[in-house]
């Protein structure tokens, strides 16, 4: 029998969305000094919007909302993981650097697409 989901915090996805904006918030301690204020700002910001939606489309009043934030959290996933690439590109991380981050990320977005196909009307 499936356990009773009272909060976000209930959520897999959502712990394993929080252990993501950890392990970005050190991974961006790495990048030069002159993307403090652009790239990493914008990598924090993507990180953090992923498990933020979770708990707040968890928390409205309707299926129909709930899967508008998640659609919004997955955006956040596509947005982060170009991110991280683009950093890739530009030689400041290289793939073993990112590599969990990328795997941990992708495990999220596999989570959210799997929520809402379940938060999908049945027809």
């Amino acid at each position: 029998m499936a356990e009773k989901v009272e909060s976000h915090k209930d959520l897999v996805v959502w712990q394993k969305s929080m252990d993501l904006v950890v392990l970005v918030y050190k991974l961006v301690q790495e990048l030069p000094k002159s993307e403090q204020y652009a790239l990493s700002d914008q990598i924090r910001r993507a990180a953090v919007s992923i498990p933020s939606n979770i708990a707040e489309g968890k928390s409205r009043n309707s299926i129909k909302e709930y899967k508008h934030f998640i659609g919004i959290a997955k955006g956040s996933v596509a947005e982060l993981e170009t991110q991280l690439l683009i950093c890739e590109r530009i030689g400041y991380f290289n793939k073993e650097e990112i590599s969990n981050t990328l795997g941990l990320l992708d495990e999220v977005s596999k989570m959210l697409t799997k929520l809402n196909n379940v938060l999908a009307p049945r027809t």
